[in-house]
């Protein structure tokens, strides 16, 4: 079924009619929100989500962005151009949050760089827009939630699929016990690359190499560790199963009902990846079983048709970016009734990240959920690069338990410049 139910549409419409935003905090209500991007991106390299994140927002009326950074000057020309001659331009990161006229940031970084520049943006007072995969690392995640909690900003994780009604319909579904008591959750990735050796040679001109690695570990420039492929390092990033991971499992974990916390146990199926010096280093192919507290398993790997299957005694739904289909039409165009359990309405990802800043009221994805999302991603990965056990997951403590191989990869070196 591409379209929704006629019910449940005109729920969605009612909900987003009856939005009444409040008085902001700091941002009237007549006043123009100034956003920064940090991470623009561009056509050259093929990535350039901070770019078309930052367009889209700064569509809505009353935002204007007003500043860019990149380390690349190609991308930064790009961007001056789309936002215009008068917009600010930044090498480094910190010399635009110092810039006391922004009231938002949009991250676009890679991976790697989200935790440093996110807590950094909030402890200089600014909102925050951040790509997923949220983090790096779990650990990471954590001191983003803290710090999001500590400063009071307003936090959205760019997991767009909050805000699409097919994936919230399915997750209500699921909730309200349409398909049974839920028993099996399938999240279908695409797979990764796999490829290399590449060879080293000098960086391009305009293009900053050391401060692009940041904390990551020192390496010569070689031109596929950048730009579009950056995901498939494990230095930057954590393959498919972070990049489109972040995005399924969330959406996994909103139905099973479990998005603030996480899995009791993670055990790996099956993971390829290439070996060899300056080749990627992501799992390109994976399997791997996630255990929740009330029984049920999810099972995210790089095979079968992209999206989220939900699996329950009584029957299934399945659902992607082009579709919501079910094991019986009825399970969809039957109307909940009015004392079903609802989840938050988003309609727009980047409306909500808007209207949220000046409401100062929640976003559909905070840092909270971002974290917790990207975690099942993390956790995953380790079950991978260990392969030879099952491991048991506290996710209260965000610990495992009696391994401290495990725990080893909850954290990462930073290079000691690039400490903040």
């Amino acid at each position: 079924m591409a379209v929704l139910p006629p019910w449940f549409v005109r729920e969605a419409e009612a909900a987003e009619g009856e939005r009444v935003l409040q008085v902001p905090r700091r941002i009237g209500p007549n006043e123009t929100i100034h956003v920064g991007l940090i991470g623009a991106g561009g056509s050259k390299g093929g990535y350039k989500k901070g770019l078309d994140d930052t367009r889209a927002i700064a569509s809505k009326p009353g935002v204007k962005c007003i500043a860019v950074c990149d380390v690349d000057e190609q991308h930064l020309d790009e961007a001056v151009r789309v936002f215009g001659p008068a917009t600010k331009r930044y090498h480094d990161f910190r010399e635009l949050l110092a810039n006391k006229e922004i009231d938002a940031v949009v991250i676009g970084t890679p991976d790697h760089w989200h935790t440093i520049v996110a807590n950094a943006a909030m402890n200089a007072g600014k909102d925050v827009y951040c790509e997923k995969p949220l983090t790096l690392t779990i650990a990471e995640g954590r001191s983003l939630v803290s710090t999001h909690k500590r400063t009071g900003c307003v936090f959205q994780v760019g997991s767009q699929q909050r805000s699409d009604a097919r994936f919230r319909l399915a997750c209500e579904l699921v909730r309200n016990g349409r398909i049974g008591r839920l028993k099996r959750v399938e999240a279908h990735l695409p797979g990764g690359l796999a490829a290399g050796p590449f060879p080293t040679e000098p960086a391009p001109a305009g293009f900053d190499w050391d401060m692009w690695l940041g904390p990551a570990p020192q390496a010569d420039y070689v031109k596929e560790r950048t730009h579009g492929t950056f995901r498939h390092w494990l230095e930057y990033s954590g393959g498919m199963m972070t990049d489109w991971g972040a995005h399924h499992n969330d959406i996994a974990q909103w139905g099973i009902g479990e998005g603030g916390s996480g899995p009791i146990a993670i055990e790996p199926v099956r993971g390829t990846r290439p070996v060899g010096h300056n080749c990627y280093n992501a799992f390109s192919e994976f399997d791997v079983n996630f255990y929740y507290p009330d029984g049920v398993v999810l099972n995210t790997s790089s095979n079968g048709e992209n999206g989220v299957l939900f699996e329950g005694e009584s029957g299934w739904i399945f659902v992607s970016r082009a579709m919501i289909k079910a094991s019986d039409e009825r399970l969809l165009t039957d109307p909940l009734p009015s004392s079903a359990f609802r989840l938050p309405v988003s309609n727009d990802h980047y409306g909500n990240f808007v209207d949220c800043i000046r409401s100062r009221k929640p976003t559909i994805c905070p840092a909270e959920i971002g974290h917790r999302s990207v975690s099942v991603c993390h956790l995953g990965n380790i079950a991978l690069r260990l392969a030879d056990r099952r491991l048991e997951w506290d996710p209260k403590t965000e610990s495992f338990k009696n391994d401290p191989e495990a725990n080893g990869f909850l954290s990462r070196t930073v290079r000691k410049q690039y400490k903040m």
